[in-house]
């Protein structure tokens, strides 16, 4: 079965064609809560099956679980029919399991510990452990992971680390897609802000955008995004639902950046739910395809632990939204009058 695809070539060579419906694999690290080998191993094969030829994955994501569950499903398949993403900048080390990272976050997963490298040798190692996980040759783009104050937590620190990549990390980067090893490489974080910054001061191809564009935020309008369409860099929306709000609807303990969503989102939520219900559409097919309405967007990857939320992203993924939607929330300012909306 074919989904909908489009086609990146920012550097005329050849470039990468993404499904517009993308697989996030977070959830497949037992973020959360902890799913059996089978479980996993379900929702990939699903999938597979209905179309999906593009995946992301990180070595964080289940401290290595995610890579080697993905590994299952990649073992046998043609290397030229999907397209692979992972991240670099972090270093997993084994430890005791009651010193590991994550606990409260990641279950039943490997006893590593997570140290933040961005250097040249960094970046080479970690390319290096995802390849022995995820049993391939070679990934397509390499995203720096997570420079954003949301995991650093002051400027000062994150700062260092965007120095830190910039000196080291980033020749790395450079010299792998220069010699083919890969063919793109850019940023996986959660603020827009670290991307423009990013994009300014190198030869960036692709952001992973997590919670940032979205029918809840519209921000990255203001000058990331133009940005991109200006340089043809390609953008990847990651969280399209929010963590969880967008995709359930403003319900008590609806979770919204991976924390319990505050009031005034349920509100919001509330207002752009009232009105998809009158228009006949479910609010979640309007968070999927709101994203994919910007020229500079690829692929937008939702996760999802299960089959049904498979099946959900699947029907968002097909759903018909009519124009007078967009053009009520934008009437009652809830997005932004400039957000693209045309197919």
């Amino acid at each position: 079965m074919a989904l909908k695809t489009r086609h990146w070539d920012r550097l005329g060579n050849g470039g990468l064609t993404f499904t517009e419906l993308g697989f996030g694999t977070a959830p497949l690290g037992n973020l959360y809560r902890a799913i059996s080998e089978d479980e996993a191993e379900a929702v990939l094969e699903a999938a597979w099956a209905a179309g999906i030829r593009y995946f992301d994955t990180a070595p964080l994501y289940g401290l290595g679980l995610a890579e080697t569950r993905l590994n299952r499903l990649l073992r046998g398949k043609r290397r030229e029919d999907y397209v692979l993403s992972t991240k670099v900048g972090r270093i997993l080390h084994a430890t005791a399991p009651e010193a590991r990272d994550g606990f409260g976050k990641w279950f039943d997963v490997p006893a590593r510990r997570e140290i933040y490298d961005y250097s040249y040798d960094g970046v080479l190692r970690s390319l290096e452990f995802s390849l022995e996980r995820l049993g391939v040759d070679r990934v397509d783009v390499l995203y720096a992971h997570d420079l954003d104050l949301f995991n650093h937590g002051t400027r000062e620190v994150l700062d260092a680390k965007m120095a830190e990549l910039m000196s080291g990390g980033y020749r790395a980067l450079r010299k792998l897609r220069d010699e083919g090893v890969i063919r793109a490489f850019g940023a996986g974080v959660n603020e827009w802000q670290s991307c423009q910054w990013l994009a300014e001061r190198g030869d960036f191809d692709l952001f992973l955008l997590a919670g940032r564009y979205t029918l809840l935020e519209q921000e990255a309008l203001e000058s990331f995004l133009p940005l991109c369409t200006e340089r043809g860099i390609g953008v990847v929306v990651g969280g399209p639902y929010n963590s969880g709000v967008l995709a359930t609807g403003p319900r008590p303990g609806a979770f919204y950046n991976y924390d319990v969503a505050p009031q005034e989102i349920l509100d919001r939520v509330g207002r752009i739910e009232a009105i998809c219900q009158r228009h006949g559409v479910r609010l979640v097919d309007a968070a999927f395809q709101f994203p994919l309405r910007h020229p500079a967007v690829v692929s937008v990857i939702p996760g999802g632990q299960g089959t049904s939320e498979m099946a959900s992203n699947l029907m968002a993924d097909k759903a018909e939204i009519p124009s007078a939607l967009w053009d009520e929330l934008k009437a009652a300012g809830l997005m932004r009058a400039d957000a693209p909306v045309e197919g």
